[in-house]
């Protein structure tokens, strides 16, 4: 696999920053918002994620269409993906997501222009590599788990709080994990990157097993072709981030996970927090959506009660 990468790649600078692409593009129109500091080019969009230092302004660049080395969409699809997020952004507007500054074509290319926005991914997987090689460096992931509980239980609180807003919109968040969070440890504030492939309710699973998200935290019925994809199912998702976040798993009850397609919660003896908020979150991802809470509201009144 990563042979066949390697053939299939072209190395991209844009000032000293390096990244892969399939094929050459020209980003020097970037240079208007400053000079290159940062990119991400392992992305199954298809889209090139850029930083721009302005001197007294950064901004974060998607740049659809640019057919990353990881694509699991064409081109085309990419542009037209990100495209169809862009007023989503504006209609989701809240104090934690990440702020839209403008979106335009740019030839075969589409860009949506984003205010920096400080932090670390709590799934940041193009580091992993980074990570494996050496021990003494600890992920956002485990730097966050290291956090003190009331740190984590404000993190949640935004969670809830934006996915509520996001529920009484009528949006289903699609594709939403933790390498959509962003945690800055100097300030403790929880930033959403990444909502493009949220969708206006109703909303059916067309794909079957293949609907977006990571095993890790997936809902039964987005396994399932037909099924309705709703608030309960983003009911489940932050419950399964939750657990995520006070749970503790072996590598092997991970590797278990993503072999089974299912969510599995962690036991109550790996659980860091009250047995009554173990409950609560026990409830959200029940396999059965009816024995689950109706409503954001619901579940965060349960949640707020037990911890």
């Amino acid at each position: 696999m990563e042979q066949h990468l390697r053939e299939n790649m072209v190395i991209n600078r844009l000032d000293s920053i390096e990244f892969r692409l399939r094929q050459s593009q020209d980003f020097t129109w970037l240079k208007k918002y400053g000079t290159a500091f940062w990119a991400v080019d392992e992305t199954g969009s298809g889209c090139i994620c850029i930083g721009m230092d302005g001197g007294d302004k950064k901004y974060f660049c998607k740049i659809a269409g640019a057919d990353t080395v990881e694509a699991e969409v064409s081109p085309g699809a990419s542009v037209e993906i990100l495209k169809q997020a862009i007023p989503i952004y504006h209609d989701l507007s809240h104090p934690n997501l990440i702020k839209l500054l403008e979106a335009y074509d740019c030839g075969p290319l589409y860009a949506a222009v984003f205010e920096w926005a400080q932090g670390e991914s709590l799934f940041d997987h193009w580091n992993f590599e980074k990570y494996r090689g050496d021990g003494a460096v600890k992920s956002p992931k485990e730097r966050f788990r290291d956090l003190p509980a009331g740190k984590r239980l404000k993190a949640v609180d935004v969670l809830f709080s934006f996915l509520r807003n996001a529920a009484e919109k009528g949006y289903v968040a699609v594709d939403f994990y933790d390498g959509s969070i962003m945690y800055d440890f100097s300030t403790d504030k929880t930033t959403i990157c990444d909502i493009d492939l949220f969708r206006k309710a109703p909303v059916i699973n067309d794909r079957g097993a293949q609907w977006f998200g990571t095993k890790r935290l997936k809902a039964p019925e987005e396994y399932i072709k037909g099924s309705v994809i709703d608030e309960q199912t983003n009911i489940f998702t932050l419950g399964a981030l939750i657990f995520e976040f006070f749970g503790n798993y072996s590598d092997q009850e991970i590797k278990e996970r993503y072999a089974k397609s299912r969510f599995l919660p962690c036991s109550r003896g790996d659980w860091q927090l009250s047995a009554k908020s173990y409950e609560a979150a026990a409830r959200a991802v029940s396999p059965d959506k009816d024995r689950r809470y109706r409503t954001f509201a619901e579940f965060y009144e349960k949640w707020k009660r037990a911890t």
